[in-house]
């Protein structure tokens, strides 16, 4: 019998997550029943939406339990098959990461081929990521050709793909915001954004200004905060907010001050959603095609963050937050 290992959530959080908050142990591999599979996890991701998941209470997602494996996104080979469909040696993308054998239930394993696409772009750019920056742009935001586009944390993985899937759609400008110059250079130099600050040098609100002086007419938000605040103040009339995440508020102890200048949202008439990407699923097939072929013309370009073995995803998970990473942070299982 096989042995492995899976990260366990050891207690929770207050405030800013530590090592303290997670625990290692060595289990024997799972076997599989009736429709399922046993998967031995190669790649797995660590995302920003994990950290809600750590908190208790009610949210769009349960929380992790205390004393139970995490769980996310993870591709992984099939070991042994009890469904149909499914044999030894496929690759299968799923949502039981954080360990080393998973048992999945094959109506919830996706198959993919590794030959078309590393193993972990699946997790990336055509995964969950991908998805929510080409859905946060195309639905949410309605963004059109001739749109100013500005992208707060727009090094990450979300981000730096959102700003790609805005020029590919016709946008006239794309201003992104990171978190370092290193970042800013990344995203002018390799991913093609027109404008770009590190939102360290100044205030935000000024910085926007400066960048887009005609103002902007979509805000993808993945920080809120004073980056929210500026988007209102610079957006255009009938301007539209796609609230994909905030992470400058999710290690807060006490709830944060909302922005200053909530009048203009009527003054403006501007659109503000909130959306979760597992929301928008009847648009995976148009996905998947759009930024597919993108991805195979060479259109798109994508960096990784990977950190080297399981014992070491909770460290993965806390540089994430400390935005560490330049594009996606995965974990590199075997």
């Amino acid at each position: 019998m096989s042995k492995g290992l899976e990260i366990r959530l050891a207690s929770r959080p207050k405030g800013w997550p530590t090592m303290d908050n997670f625990d290692i142990a060595e289990v024997e591999a799972p076997q599989p029943g009736e429709g399922e599979l046993l998967v031995r996890n190669l790649v797995m991701s660590v995302d920003p939406y994990m950290r809600g998941r750590m908190n208790e209470g009610k949210s769009y997602v349960p929380p992790f339990q205390v004393g139970a494996p995490l769980e996310g996104g993870a591709v992984g080979e099939v070991v042994e098959s009890n469904a149909e469909g499914f044999a030894p040696g496929d690759h299968v993308l799923h949502n039981l990461g954080w360990r080393d054998y998973a048992v999945v239930s094959g109506k919830h394993a996706t198959k993919v081929d590794a030959s078309a696409a590393p193993l972990g772009a699946y997790l990336y750019v055509l995964g969950m990521p991908g998805m929510t920056a080409y859905v946060g742009l195309a639905d949410v935001a309605a963004q059109q050709e001739g749109d100013v586009v500005f992208i707060s944390g727009a090094a990450g993985a979300v981000g730096s793909l959102a700003g790609q899937i805005a020029k590919l759609r016709g946008a006239k400008k794309v201003i992104g915001s990171a978190g370092s110059a290193e970042k800013v250079r990344y995203l002018l130099d390799e991913v093609g954004f027109d404008e770009a600050f590190n939102y360290h040098d100044g205030p935000v609100v000024e910085q926007l200004k400066a960048a887009a002086p005609e103002g902007i007419d979509v805000y993808f938000d993945n920080v809120g905060g004073e980056h929210l605040e500026a988007a209102i103040s610079v957006m255009n009339d009938f301007g539209r907010l796609a609230e994909c995440g905030m992470i400058s508020q999710y290690n807060a102890e006490t709830p944060q001050p909302g922005p200053r200048n909530m009048a203009m949202i009527v003054q403006k008439r501007l659109k503000i959603e909130g959306f979760i990407v597992m929301d928008r699923a009847h648009l995976k097939d148009q996905f998947f095609n759009e930024v597919g072929a993108w991805l195979r013309d060479g259109k798109i370009t994508y960096r990784e963050t990977v950190v080297e073995g399981l014992r070491n995803a909770p460290d993965a998970f806390l540089g994430l937050m400390r935005g560490d990473n330049t594009g996606k942070m995965l974990v590199k299982i075997v």
